[in-house]
């Protein structure tokens, strides 16, 4: 099997994840925080470290403001249901997640959603800042669209947030690990990160970086502090983190940002656009492929390409894709906000989302497969 869904999730994890997590499971099965015993106090130590190398591939201003959560999900719910209340106004961009649009319905706060150009971010940024209320208190937008691919202009909507005086939270579930990520330059406030995407953890945690605090919790529970108080600390991390947290998964994460810097970033994105560009160049003179972009260019479009097969629905063509060793994702990839954008609603899209791992002679198998055997 060929994997081509990464955007959902790296298909292949490095060996040196796979060890770190086996190493964590060996040797570091206390639990951090919680317990003064040599290892309880090792196990807290090595979690810290994790966290400091966290706060610095992203540019965050510390460790302590490093939580992990069980994913992305789980860190824009945290966000939210985290920072928002009656009255706010929040703008979102029009190729948001779900992830992103069922909190903000289900809490029912004032949203507002800013069109993205598939070819201007000027324009981008301009329909953020037509957007803006005087009571607009978060903006919160994808780093990249896991539909089309589309790059968002982050460090421009972020100088505009600054500017403003409005909190700034990013998806960065496509982002993170593929393309440059600094809260800092960028003025991002609240970073969601699906670990086990771009960093090659395992599946099941998550980071959430806050620069500002967190208002509201999602969970209460035992942090091991102030365990005397009824009421939840209001200091990170522990204000996020009840409960025993993921260990193995942490090592995970530290793992994988090891092999995505050994690499290194723009490597790793150049490579990987580059298996996209073939494709979309292998495919372009097919009368039965229809795409909804335009060729993908350096830093406008992260690695991964939607299209359909004429007179197919999507979930048919991944369906023939996977009976003949390719795996894609065919459907809605739970963003029926961009799908509206580009009237695929109905039918959805194919998603071929490509990794480190991939290479162009299984670019070009997926190329055959098309023009001459489907």
């Amino acid at each position: 099997m060929i994997y081509f869904d990464n955007a959902a999730t790296t298909g292949v994890k490095p060996q040196g994840v796979i060890k770190a997590v086996e190493k964590a499971l060996v040797n570091y099965s206390a639990n951090p925080g919680r317990s003064g015993h040599f290892a309880a106090s090792k196990t807290a130590e090595e979690v810290f470290k994790v966290r400091e190398k966290v706060a610095d591939f992203f540019g965050a201003s510390g460790p302590e403001r490093v939580c992990f959560t069980m994913n992305c999900t789980h860190s824009i719910n945290t966000v939210l249901k985290g920072v928002l209340k009656k009255g706010d106004h929040v703008i979102v961009s029009s190729l948001e997640h779900n992830a992103v649009m069922r909190p903000l319905t289900k809490i029912g706060i004032s949203f507002d959603v800013a069109e993205v150009s598939l070819t201007d971010d000027n324009s981008t940024v301009k329909a953020f800042k037509n957007k803006i209320k005087p009571n607009t208190r978060l903006i919160f937008c994808t780093g990249a669209s896991n539909v089309l691919g589309k790059i968002l202009p982050i460090k421009e909507i972020g100088e505009l947030c600054f500017q403003k005086g409005i909190l700034f939270a990013v998806d960065a579930a496509q982002t993170a690990g593929v393309l440059p990520v600094n809260m800092k330059e960028m003025h991002i406030d609240y970073l969601c990160v699906a670990a086990h995407k771009g960093l090659y953890a395992p599946e099941g945690i998550g980071i959430l970086i806050c620069e500002k605090g967190i208002g509201n919790t999602l969970i209460e529970g035992g942090t091991g502090t102030n365990s005397l108080e009824m009421y939840q600390p209001k200091n990170l991390p522990e204000r996020i983190e009840s409960g025993t947290i993921n260990v193995p998964g942490i090592f995970g994460v530290s793992a994988g940002i090891d092999y995505v810097k050994k690499i290194g970033v723009d490597n790793i994105y150049k490579g990987e656009l580059n298996l996209i560009k073939e494709l979309y160049r292998g495919l372009i003179k097919n009368p039965n492929i229809i795409f909804y972009t335009p060729d993908p260019n350096d830093f406008s479009y992260a690695p991964l390409l939607s299209f359909n097969y004429r007179g197919y629905e999507s979930d048919k063509t991944a369906k023939i894709l996977s009976e003949n060793g390719f795996a894609t994702r065919g459907g809605l990839h739970c963003a029926p906000s961009a799908h509206r954008q580009i009237g695929t609603d109905k039918s959805g899209t194919v998603r071929v989302s490509v990794a480190s791992f991939n290479n162009i002679k299984e670019i070009y198998q997926l190329i055959d497969f098309f023009n001459k055997k489907m």
